[in-house]
Order: structure tokens, then C-alpha cells, then sequence
């Protein structure tokens, strides 16, 4: 097994990477949570299928009384009345405060199970089980929760840190390449803007198989960049700030796309290779990086260049949560492995994606 812990102080908790995982469960959790009696899972209607059984009877043989609450599959259910249900939900089952929440599926139900147990009678425990290779590598770690709002993505939402992340890799052999496909824009993502090395190891194994082969040290890569990171900055107001490479234009690609067309990996797929182009006409990055970028999420099969209008890149801008007044925080590369925050107001940055549109 492979453990990580982020040390924060009084919200310390491991990350715990190992496949089989999952029929250890109720051992884990009951490890972190000595005293719950009632275990709320939630998960979504695909999830369910394939690991509801497994999970109930983990837990149960570990003394918990779970109960299941089933979400549509989807980012659609981010939303403010299916946090509402959850909350009403949690409150027929009995939950109390020495109770806990666990997330069972991959971002939208982290997401979304998570600010239900941050505010649920003011906060109960929270364990993330993340089945996809985004929630695997990227949204089950570092606290960050929400739901949507008409007005754009993650825009109600806390700082929530998990118990525990139980990762069992077997969890990705269900998913559909498409689906795998869009984790592995995050994993590229901290090969850009923290280890050259891990870059070049992900350029190096374009398939799917290459990359299952070593999907433990992958896992265990990139949690480890997420943990150093979010231990120096939790609240994101300084170095957390570089995870969002190619979120700022991926934001508005997926508004362009009403949030159906593309999904969030292909959003910031196609976001960090048009960052790469920003940086190079801002004199920050070297000419050669966005043709490595775009390479390497080409022949991961991501898109590396999605049309947007300005309309929908000024609302994105508008709304980008590392905007602060006028002025909006970019980041950008100044070589792979190595990123740079830069803050410039919000109109010289449309200016700049109006030139190179």
C-alpha cells in the first residue's frame, strides 16, 4: 500500500492508494471514526451498480449502519436542491455529529457529498472514496467543495477537508477511455507546472495500457504534488493558485459548450495548451512548450484547441474565483515543470485572447 498524509495541522489525514481497496472499507473507516454509528454514502446512479454491495457489506461487518443516497449521474446534480434532499436525507437516517458522510464516485459526488457534510449540522466527518481518475488524482484531495449555481461552476462552496481517501486503482478498470482519457488532462496538468520528469514519463507511455501499467506511482504523483501544495497554501491565495493551469480558459471552453459539449478534462486539456500560447506571446514561455503540450494531450486523445467566443471568455473571466477586483491571476509556464502566477487586469487579458482568436 501507498499512503500519503497531509499534514494539516489539527486536519491531518492519509491518502491511502492500493488495489483491493475497496473490500477494505469499513476496517478504514472505522479507523479514523471510532465513535459513528451512522454512515451516510453517497453516490451516483452509475457508481452504485458497481460498488454499492461491496461497499454495504464492508461497512456493516465493521459495525456501521449505512445507508445509501443515490444521485443522478452528472454535473447536473451540483445543484442547490440536490444538496437540500441530501440534507433532508441525512436528517431522517438519524445522522449526528459523531456520524459521517462518505463520498462513493468521481468529482460531482465528492464535490457535492462533501458541502452537504461541511454543513450538515455544521459539520460532520467526511471520507472520500474516488472512483475515477480525475477524483483519484486531483478533486478527492485538498478539501475543496461545492456545488453549481446558474451563474457558473463550484460558485457555492468551503474549504472541507476528508478523514480519509481510500483509492483502490481497480475502480478505473470500469472506466470508459473517454472517461480516463479526461483524468489524465489533470495528471499531465502537474507535470507541467511542477515535475518535468513526470512530464516526460506521461509523454512516454501515450496509451491507455502504458499508463494502467504504472497507474499506482501516477496515483501516488500526483496526490503527493496536490498534498505539498496544499499544505503550504489550504485557502488558495498563493502557490494553490498553479493547480488551476489551464482552468481559466478551460472554465470558459466549458461554458461555450453549456457544460455538456465538453467535459472538464477536456476543457482544461485544450486550456493549458491556449495558457502555453498566452505565456509565449507574453514573453514568459519558451516557444517549444505548447507544441510538447498539445503532443502530449493529442495522443492522449484530448482536444488541444476549442472555439470560444468572447462572450463566453469575458463571462468566464468574470467569474474565475482567483480574480480579485479588475485584475485576474493567469498562470503560466516559464518551462514544464515550473509555473508562474501572473496578475494583470481583466481587459488585457481578453485583449490577448482576442488576437490570438
Amino acid at each position: 500500500m501507498k499512503t500519503l498524509t497531509v499534514a494539516l495541522p489539527g486536519r491531518e489525514y492519509d491518502i491511502l492508494i492500493q488495489r483491493g481497496l475497496l473490500a477494505q472499507t469499513g476496517e478504514r473507516v472505522r479507523a479514523v471514526l471510532p465513535r459513528a454509528r451512522r454512515l451516510a454514502v453517497v453516490t451516483d446512479s452509475n457508481v452504485a451498480s458497481l460498488y454499492s454491495e461491496a461497499v454495504t457489506g464492508s461497512l456493516t461487518a465493521a459495525g456501521f449502519d449505512c445507508r445509501f443516497f443515490i444521485v443522478p449521474a452528472g454535473e447536473e446534480s451540483k445543484n442547490p436542491r440536490q444538496l437540500a434532499e441530501l440534507w433532508e436525507g441525512f436528517m431522517d437516517f438519524g445522522l449526528t455529529r459523531t456520524d459521517g458522510v462518505i463520498a462513493l464516485g468521481g468529482g460531482v459526488v465528492g464535490d457535492l457529498a462533501g458541502f452537504a457534510a461541511a454543513t450538515i449540522l455544521r459539520g460532520v466527518a467526511f471520507v472520500q472514496i474516488p472512483t475515477t481518475l480525475l477524483a483519484q488524482v486531483d478533486s478527492s484531495v485538498g478539501g475543496k467543495v461545492a456545488i453549481d449555481l446558474k451563474h457558473g461552476k463550484n460558485l457555492a462552496g468551503a474549504f472541507y477537508q476528508p478523514r480519509l481517501v481510500l483509492m483502490d486503482p481497480d475502480t478505473l478498470d470500469t472506466l470508459r477511455d473517454s472517461t480516463f482519457a479526461d483524468g489524465m488532462a489533470e495528471v499531465v496538468k502537474y507535470g507541467c507546472i511542477w515535475d518535468a520528469g513526470f512530464f516526460d514519463f506521461l509523454t512516454a507511455r501515450p496509451s491507455r495500457e502504458e499508463l494502467t501499467a504504472d497507474i499506482e506511482h501516477i496515483l501516488y504523483t500526483c496526490c503527493d504534488i496536490k498534498r505539498q501544495v496544499v499544505m503550504e497554501d489550504e485557502l488558495d491565495t498563493g502557490l494553490r493558485m498553479i493547480l488551476n493551469f489551464g482552468h481559466t480558459l478551460g472554465h470558459a471552453y466549458e461554458l461555450a459548450g453549456h457544460y455538456t459539449r465538453w467535459t472538464h478534462g477536456q476543457a482544461v486539456a485544450a486550456g493549458m495548451c491556449a495558457a502555453a500560447k498566452l505565456g509565449v506571446r507574453l514573453g514568459v514561455t519558451p516557444p517549444d512548450i505548447p507544441g510538447r503540450i498539445s503532443d502530449t494531450c493529442g495522443a492522449l486523445g484530448l482536444p488541444t484547441q476549442i472555439t470560444c467566443s468572447m462572450e463566453d471568455y469575458a463571462a468566464a473571466v468574470g467569474l474565475d474565483k482567483k480574480g480579485a477586483g479588475e485584475d485576474i491571476t493567469l498562470i503560466l509556464l516559464d518551462k514544464i515543470g515550473h509555473a508562474v502566477p501572473r496578475k494583470m487586469p481583466r481587459r488585457d487579458l481578453l485583449a490577448l485572447l482576442e488576437v490570438l482568436s
